[in-house]
């Protein structure tokens, strides 16, 4: 048998071999210094700055991070980080004015959707004449006048909840000279005549839903204007954390805050009128009526005096906020009454900057 010897090819020497890796090209600098420490500690350093980049990429976020508890923890790490430097600005900025004294530069003022409110046309003027010729003749001059004492009858809706019961109930505490009664399925139309025939002022009506307060119509007698609220964030007594005793039979001082417009010095003229026009100071009460971005306030407070220089304020409660929904002419009448002003959501409320109280 004969034997033939088979050439091999370069190809399959190259197979047949092992791939070695390239060798990297040294750099001018590493053949200038010869291999020496210099160009070591340059390696070091690149190898450094790639593992940091790889470990904390520049567009890297909490959010990438899978793991809850883990990603909360950065978050709150990172939180807190933030507070630290704006405590240190903040403290710097401090330095700085106090060293400058009255050369310092006036205090930047943040912006606010208050401060950048659209201006309304029916803002009140306090000074204005004809705003003081309608507050003379309007419904509620007999009481700014002293010619009427306030007496509010308060009611629920048909079958009320504990929890609404003891909503009016602590609201009596709170407006002087009130009157819980249960309305027992009588309509309004029957109860406004009553109401008026036994010389009551106002009549307060608290709507549930759900076992929860969610409404209010307030009506002036005996001539209306009747507004009806939208009622959230109801907080009774033993709700409120480091409330103080229960309020006394004073009566209480009432603040108003920020109804500027025609509309608001109207609802805050509906307000004033539920309590006596004379508070009494030793009781040291104070209701307080706080119009914010359409949405009103309502908080009761004792004050204290710790010394001749520093007040403290103690909660009573109740506590709750209301949203006007509309404003009516004459007392209620849901057919045929006529009405002044009707809260349309979809446009009064498209601008967030422009508010009607």
């Amino acid at each position: 048998m004969d034997i033939t010897e088979v050439p091999v090819s370069q190809d399959n020497r190259g197979k047949k071999k092992k791939n070695k890796k390239p060798k990297k090209k040294k750099s001018v600098a590493e053949e200038g210094d010869g291999g020496g420490g210099g160009g070591a500690e340059k390696k070091e350093e690149k190898m450094e700055k790639s593992e940091a980049a790889s470990a904390f990429p520049p567009t890297f976020s909490v959010s990438e991070i899978k793991n809850k508890q883990r990603r909360h923890l950065m978050f709150m790490k990172l939180k807190q980080e933030k507070r630290k430097q704006k405590m240190q600005l903040r403290k710097k900025k401090k330095k700085e004015r106090e060293a400058l004294g009255d050369k310092a530069p006036p205090k930047e003022v943040p912006k606010t959707i208050e401060n950048q409110r659209v201006y309304d046309e029916t803002t009140v003027d306090p000074e204005d004449e004809e705003v003081a010729f309608d507050e003379g003749t309007d419904e509620f001059s007999a009481y700014f006048n002293g010619l009427t004492n306030p007496k509010v009858l308060i009611t629920t809706s048909d079958r009320p909840r504990g929890r609404t019961v003891r909503f009016c109930e602590q609201l009596a505490t709170v407006i002087p000279n009130a009157h819980v009664y249960y309305r027992r399925g009588l309509a309004l139309k029957r109860i406004i005549p009553q109401c008026v025939a036994r010389n009551f002022t106002y009549l307060m009506v608290i709507n549930e839903d759900r076992k929860v307060p969610n409404g209010m119509v307030l009506c002036h007698l005996p001539d209306g204007p009747t507004a009806h609220f939208k009622v959230s964030s109801v907080r009774l007594r033993k709700e409120i954390k480091r409330r103080g005793k229960d309020p006394t039979e004073h009566s209480p001082e009432v603040i108003l805050n920020n109804f500027t417009t025609r509309l608001g010095h109207s609802i805050g003229r509906l307000f004033a009128a539920l309590f006596p026009q004379d508070p009494q100071f030793v009781g040291r009460q104070v209701a307080t009526f706080h119009n914010q971005r359409d949405f009103i306030f309502f908080r009761f407070h004792r004050y204290i005096f710790k010394n001749e220089k520093k007040v403290g304020i103690q909660e009573l409660g109740p506590r709750f906020t209301l949203k006007l929904r509309s404003l009516q002419k004459g007392t209620f009448d849901s057919k045929f009454g006529e009405y002044e002003w009707v809260l349309k959501r979809h446009e009064m409320d498209a601008c967030r900057r422009k508010f009607q109280l």
